[in-house]
């Protein structure tokens, strides 16, 4: 029996209705992707088409998921809501704050009394409003939600970028921030604009060492890091079908990395058989019952062209391994073609460590793949000459992987388990040695390789393939390594090779498990404790965003011209400042320190109008916020991409940041940044970037006619007495525009309770 089974009959028993309407008012067929967002309107059945890339809708997803270090400040203003119970199925999963360092037994140990805490608040306000708990070592949220809760044709919001993990069983789960997750487990819309369509058709079928990560670091390489922001993607075709729902779920995770809203599959064979193989026969009957609205209809798949706003075209016969990297997931380079590449760029070909999990790349079908290289390994007498780690995505599959044997195969070779949680992925890595800083080359089958991400050492060259590729690179602890061509010598001098990986998509035996870490809530909260002590530098309760002061904002200084790729990593880091994520003071101390000064190509080092000296970028706003002057934040393309984490509006916001005002942004930093009451500004010409000095005072004008589609001006007010005039777009609606007028959304929210 699956959780949450009676939503679930509803969702299915309304599909039928809600497409046909969606059908009648769009007047002709739809895509998957169609389907679900039509029968997930908040009105109900559709009674008009929306605009791609323009209309703002109001939809009601099915369920929320929130990881651990978003959670927190999540609930902490869900607390503010007013409510007794979330309105809608929601989870809470801490798989981010344990730190990957000896192994893990010792490290799940030492991370439940480091966050004792933290996990102590997550369990009781998860208790008191109605929250499902997974407990530390449970596992990653997106192995978990898959495992667990996604179903075809449904609807969810996660705080996590990869949310779209789930895709991979044909659902619509996009990444939010905390405040997006707040309003739905408050029983509001949620809203997003109508998004455009990118069509990805899949031909042939993989064989021999290409695997479904291979798909996604090749969309990469086509789309680049911002190429998919505002559109789903959907795959199709013959070669989607012979996919498995866990490689599925791979592809649909990392399209967090060309800036996807989400992406997704259609229900077939394979959704199926996951869904038997994970005790959730009975959603698979179900959606066997309506499987006609869970893909998209044949006209779109026979004419794509006519119903996609781009298509790609992709055979799974011909593609080879990928290696992408390093610093961005989007340098993609064909195995035939990387070794050459590495010695071309100068990259470290000596390969340090090689990392297999993560939630992107942990289930059975890749451990067991991965494990067979290893078998070869042991077998052909080869040892591994780089470090190896292996992080599995939940305590069900580890418990099954040690179970059939795959542990102890990885443990002859050398590997290390970790445990089942996020780990070196996301910077939770203790690696021992990378505080010198060295140049130094890992790969990994995670998903993001933006530089300092994993270890802190931004002399780390990070690349991303596949499990199987990174064993095999460990195995000869070489990047020039072509495991396809290239033989190795073994122990006793013999030149052997690696024959192709193996593996099984499902365990034969099934799944097993003692304990999967679950933690139901009470029936009735209401007498419970939400545990936060006043004394505590790891959990602070809100206060509320002061509303606008209602006229235009004049004298604002520059507080940074931030310099090529800006990520949510540069903005608020994870890694140590993790143990702050539910203390906005504490961790507003690491705001900005990793966005590159224009002015001097130098980290957390501005200048402070005030005194005429650099300083650090906190330290400088708060001087700034001390004095009452409020501030702006400049950037360059794709501001605040990579994690959907809602620290990075929020600490600017608190410290007195007014806006941020860029050449253009990542899809889920632009909304945080409207939730959380800031200005979320673009250059209307991306070239006067390179009007903004130093010591520039900034205006911005038209804030008391501020309107949807209506520019802003901004004076630019130079040091020499100089000045230039420029204009800004938005795109906030009405609605938005009343979330700045109030100081936040939650404030709105509030105000109606």
């Amino acid at each position: 029996m699956a959780f949450d089974i009676e939503m679930i009959k509803e969702v299915y028993a309304r599909f039928p209705e809600r497409i046909s309407a969606a059908r009648k008012a769009v007047g002709r067929p739809l895509t998957l992707t169609e389907k679900i967002l039509y029968s997930h309107l908040t009105e109900g059945a559709a009674s008009q088409a929306f605009e791609r890339g323009k209309s703002y809708v109001d939809f009601q997803p099915d369920r929320v998921a929130m990881q651990d270090a978003t959670a927190q400040m999540a609930l902490l203003q869900f607390m503010q809501a007013g409510r007794d119970k979330v309105a809608v199925p929601s989870t809470v999963h801490c798989d981010h704050l344990i730190q990957a360092e000896v192994g893990a037994e010792k490290d799940l140990n030492k991370a439940k009394d480091k966050n004792k805490e933290v996990y102590d608040f997550l369990a009781s306000v998860s208790n008191k409003y109605g929250i499902g708990f997974w407990k530390p070592g449970a596992g990653i949220i997106h192995q978990v939600v898959l495992e667990n809760y996604a179903f075809p044709g449904g609807m969810m919001i996660g705080t996590d970028s990869h949310t779209p993990n789930a895709g991979g069983l044909g659902m619509i789960a996009i990444g939010v921030g905390g405040a997006d997750a707040c309003d739905v487990m408050a029983g509001l819309p949620w809203e997003l604009k109508f998004p455009k369509l990118i069509g990805v058709k899949l031909t042939g079928k993989m064989s021999g060492w290409t695997s479904a990560k291979d798909v996604i670091l090749k969309v990469a390489g086509i789309l680049t890091v911002k190429g998919g922001t505002g559109a789903i993607v959907e795959y199709f075709g013959e070669g989607a079908r012979s996919l498995s729902a866990t490689g599925k779920g791979t592809i649909c995770n990392m399209g967090a990395e060309i800036g996807a809203t989400t992406s997704i599959f259609g229900y077939d064979e394979k959704s199926a058989a996951y869904l038997k193989g994970t005790g959730r026969a009975d959603i698979a009957d179900m959606a066997d019952a309506i499987a006609e609205h869970l893909t998209g209809d044949e006209e779109v798949y026979a004419n794509p062209e006519k119903y996609f706003d781009q298509l790609i075209e992709i055979n799974l016969s011909e593609l080879e391994p990928h290696v992408n990297g390093p610093f961005t997931p989007d340098l993609a380079w064909p195995i035939s073609k990387f070794a050459a590449a590495v010695r071309e760029n100068g990259w470290p070909a000596k390969l340090d460590v090689g990392l297999i999990g993560s939630c992107t790349n942990s289930s059975y079908e890749d451990i067991s793949r991965a494990a067979s290289l290893a078998q070869q390994a042991v077998d052909k007498r080869l040892n591994a000459k780089s470090e190896y780690t292996i992080t599995p995505g939940s305590e069900q599959v580890r418990y099954t992987v040690e179970r059939d044997g795959f542990l102890d195969t990885f443990g002859k070779m050398g590997g290390v388990v970790l445990a089942n949680a996020c780990g070196p992925c996301i910077g939770q890595w203790a690696r021992h040695g990378a505080e010198k800083q060295e140049k130094n080359s890992i790969i990994t089958s995670f998903n993001r390789n933006f530089a300092k991400r994993a270890d802190g050492n931004p002399n780390t060259h990070a690349f991303v393939a596949s499990p199987e590729i990174v064993t095999a690179l460990a195995i000869a602890g070489d990047l020039t390594f072509n495991p396809l061509t290239d033989t190795l010598t073994n122990a006793e001098g013999h030149q052997v090779k690696l024959d192709e990986p193996k593996g099984l998509e499902l365990p034969t035996k099934g799944f097993a498990v003692e304990d999967a870490g679950y933690q139901a809530p009470a029936e009735d909260g209401s007498s419970v404790q939400v545990l936060v002590s006043p004394t505590s530098d790891r959990l602070q309760l809100l206060d509320s965003f002061p509303a606008w002061e209602g006229t235009d904002l004049k004298g604002l200084k520059l507080l940074i011209k931030a310099k090529g790729k800006c990520t949510t990593d540069h903005i608020s880091m994870a890694g140590p400042w993790l143990k702050y994520r539910g203390h906005l003071d504490n961790i507003s101390n690491n705001m900005l320190i990793g966005a590159v000064n224009a002015f001097n190509d130098a980290t957390n080092k501005v200048k402070n109008q005030l005194t005429g000296e650099y300083g650090e970028v906190p330290a400088t706003q708060r001087q700034y916020k001390a004095a009452g002057i409020g501030s702006i934040v400049v950037g360059d393309e794709n501001y605040g991409e990579g994690s959907s984490r809602e620290h990075a509006a929020m600490e600017p916001r608190f410290l007195g940041v007014r806006a941020i005002l860029v050449k253009s942004f990542a899809r889920i930093h632009e909304t945080n940044l409207k939730k959380q009451g800031m200005l979320a500004l673009t250059f209307a010409n991306p070239s006067d970037y390179d009007l903004i000095q130093e010591d520039d005072a900034i205006d911005i004008i038209g804030l008391t006619s501020f309107a949807p589609g209506k520019p802003l001006q901004i004076v630019l007010n130079h040091k020499d007495g100089s000045s230039h005039t420029i204009h800004a777009n938005h795109t906030y609606n009405e609605g938005q525009i009343e979330w700045f007028k109030a100081g936040s959304a939650l404030n709105l929210i509030k105000a109606n309770a």
